[in-house]
């Protein structure tokens, strides 16, 4: 069965990492994990450290840390420890050359009060003149509870920062998209009022047009350029015009277009007679 250092090593080299770049991941000292690997677990730390950085690690390696926990106190190592005295290295100096012995008791009696704060779950040893060379300095120090975690304020700039940019990116990308997803509307018809028409007085001849389908833009004229009619037609819709001069018809849609010479007569399809092709632009001769 392999100990606790051969599962944490193999874990680490499973996953490609170096002790440096462990100790960078976890915030742990790499001495500490290089002791641990070798199954080396006395540290100079309470035990509420050790167990706490078996623990990190572990999940770190993506390893159960309640089992390699667990795997520790089993192996009885914290009964051992049991007694001994807080390496005063860790916890502060203090200074124990005085000249009375009054004087030694007094200096001396903060020391009890470090040492218990130190061993409280939640909290980390302070080491007198600097924090930062604390092995126990990663952990979160305790807020009012003792157990909360101090967040860095820049990372919380830097989180607003970018969920500020990530919303105004997708607002900026919804306008771009509602932008382009406009399109010109297509070009309305011609209205009714802005049709022209001349419509035959009774009795007078006429050359009646009848759209099979509908026609954007039909043009009658009479042979001296009068507008007869000009204007859409829609499907199954016939305009009549006077039929007093040689009337020509334009459009661009021929094949849509029929004339009736007469009323109630034969419609005629603007083809020409001898190729049969359709024509954008017939005449019709004067009666």
């Amino acid at each position: 069965m392999q100990t606790i250092g051969e599962r944490l090593e193999e874990a680490r080299k499973r996953k490609g990492i170096s002790i440096r770049e462990a100790a960078e991941g976890t915030k742990i000292r790499g001495d500490y994990l290089h002791k641990f690997e070798n199954n080396q677990f006395d540290i100079r730390l309470p035990e509420i450290y050790v167990r706490g950085f078996l623990r990190n690690y572990a999940v770190y390696l993506k390893l159960s840390g309640d089992k390699i926990s667990n795997d520790y106190l089993a192996l009885g190592l914290s009964d051992q420890k049991h007694g001994r005295a807080i390496n005063r290295e860790i916890y502060g100096r203090m200074d124990l050359s005085v000249a009375s012995a009054s004087k030694n008791a007094e200096d001396s009696r903060p020391a009890p009060s470090a040492a218990a704060s130190a061993m409280t779950p939640g909290s980390e040893p302070v080491a007198s003149g600097s924090g930062d060379n604390n092995p126990a300095t990663f952990r979160p120090r305790g807020g009012s509870g003792g157990g909360g975690f101090s967040i860095d304020p820049n990372l919380i700039l830097k989180i607003g920062a970018l969920i500020g940019g990530g919303v105004v990116l997708i607002l900026l990308i919804i306008w771009v998209v509602g932008a382009l997803g406009k399109t010109k509307p297509a070009p309305a018809p011609a209205p009714a009022d802005n049709v022209t028409w001349v419509r035959p007085q009774p009795g007078e001849r006429s050359l009646g047009i009848v759209a099979s389908n509908p026609i954007d833009l039909v043009t009658l004229t009479d042979s001296n350029g009068t507008v007869l009619y000009r204007g859409m037609l829609k499907a199954g819709e016939n305009r009549s015009v006077p039929r007093l001069s040689e009337i020509t018809i334009t459009t661009d849609q021929p094949q849509n277009l029929s004339v009736q010479v007469e009323a109630g007569g034969t419609l005629y399809p603007l083809k020409d007679g001898k190729t049969g092709q359709f024509l954008k632009r017939s005449t019709v001769k004067a009666p």
